[in-house]
C-alpha cells in the first residue's frame, strides 16, 4: 500500500531511501527555476535540452558530494555548443549559461559538443579562495552516462542518473550504491533494471512520491522533507568595481574615454552594471594607499 501523501513539488529536491535495498537517491524538478534561467537567453532546443539535464545534474551531484560550497560544472568543446556552466550552491540557487555557435545534426555529446570536449566539476569553497576540481573526458552518448562514468572512476560508488529537460521542465533522479557491506550486488541490479524502465515524460510529470512507489514499492521507500530550489546570481556592483579596478587605472579610463561609460552585463543574468567617468575615477581614488580625501 502506498503510505505516501503526494505534494505538488515545484522547484524541489527531494533525498529518499529504498530501505530494504540499503540504497540512497534524490529526485528533482525545477519549472519556474527552469523558466527563469530560459527568460534569460532565447535558447535553440538542442541547447536547451543539454542545458537543462546538466542543470539538474548539478543540483543531484551537489545534494551528493559532500561539500559545503558551491559545485560547478562545465563542458568546454569545439562543437556546435562551446561552453556550457551550471552552477548550484547548498543554500539551493542555481545558476547556468551556454553559449552556441551553430545548429547541432544530432544530440549526442559529440554531435552537441565536439569529439574534443572535456568535463570538468569544481567544488568551491565558500570563501572562494579554494578550488578542487576534476577534468573528465565526456564519455557516452548522454549527459548522464558521462557522469555514471565520473563516479565509477573518481568517487568508486556506483551511480545511476535518469536526467530530462524540454521548454517547460527540467528534471532528473540519482540513485547510488551505499558502501559494498551495505548492498548486496543483487540489490543493486535489480534497482537498476527497475529504474531503466522509468521513461521521460513519467520524471516530468510524476511526483516524488507516486514515482518512487511505481519504481520501487518492494524495496520499502522512505522519502525526506523538500528542499527548495530556486535561481539566483551573486552578482553584484562590489563584484564588478573589483573587476574594474583589476582592469588597471590606465585601462579602465581608456575605456571610458572611447565609449564614454564602463557597462558590464552578468552573463549569468543580463543585469547591467555601468560606471561612468566620475564613478570610475572615485573608484581608483579610494584605492589610492593614504588618500585622505577618500572617507
Amino acid at each position: 500500500m502506498n503510505n505516501f501523501v503526494d505534494i505538488k513539488a515545484v522547484d524541489t529536491l527531494r533525498r529518499f531511501m529504498l530501505e530494504r535495498a540499503h540504497l540512497r537517491g534524490e529526485w528533482v524538478h525545477l519549472d519556474t527555476t527552469w523558466q527563469e534561467m530560459l527568460s534569460r537567453t532565447a535558447y535553440p532546443p538542442f541547447v536547451k535540452q543539454v542545458l537543462g539535464e546538466a542543470l539538474t545534474a548539478a543540483v543531484l551531484l551537489s545534494a551528493t558530494i559532500k561539500h559545503s560550497g558551491s559545485l560547478i560544472l562545465q563542458i568546454r568543446g569545439d562543437g556546435p555548443i562551446h561552453l556550457l556552466v551550471v552552477q548550484a550552491t547548498p543554500q539551493g540557487t542555481v545558476r547556468g549559461l551556454a553559449r552556441w555557435s551553430s545548429e547541432a545534426n544530432a544530440t549526442t555529446l559529440n554531435a552537441v559538443f565536439g569529439d574534443n570536449a572535456q568535463m570538468a566539476i569544481t567544488l568551491e569553497a565558500p570563501n572562494r579562495r579554494e578550488r578542487y576540481q576534476s577534468l573528465i573526458p565526456l564519455e557516452g552518448d548522454t549527459l548522464a552516462q558521462a557522469l555514471e562514468a565520473y563516479f565509477s572512476r573518481s568517487e568508486q560508488l556506483p551511480t545511476r542518473l535518469w536526467l530530462t529537460a524540454n521548454e517547460h521542465t527540467a528534471a532528473g533522479m540519482l540513485l547510488q550504491r551505499l558502501p559494498r557491506e551495505h548492498t548486496s550486488d543483487e540489490n543493486w541490479e535489480r534497482a537498476s533494471l527497475l529504474l531503466d524502465t522509468l521513461t521521460p515524460n513519467e520524471l516530468m510529470e510524476l511526483e516524488a512520491e507516486t514515482l518512487l512507489y511505481r519504481l520501487f514499492h518492494e524495496e520499502e521507500p522512505r522519502l525526506f522533507d523538500p528542499s527548495p530550489i530556486h535561481f539566483h546570481c551573486d552578482c553584484s556592483r562590489e563584484r564588478v568595481e573589483t573587476l574594474v579596478q583589476s582592469l588597471g587605472q590606465e585601462e579602465a579610463h581608456s575605456i571610458v574615454e572611447e565609449q564614454g561609460k564602463i557597462q558590464i552585463t552578468c552573463e549569468f543574468c543580463n543585469a547591467s552594471y555601468t560606471l561612468d567617468a566620475i564613478e570610475v575615477t572615485q573608484l581608483f581614488r579610494e584605492t589610492i594607499p593614504g588618500n585622505d580625501s577618500v572617507h
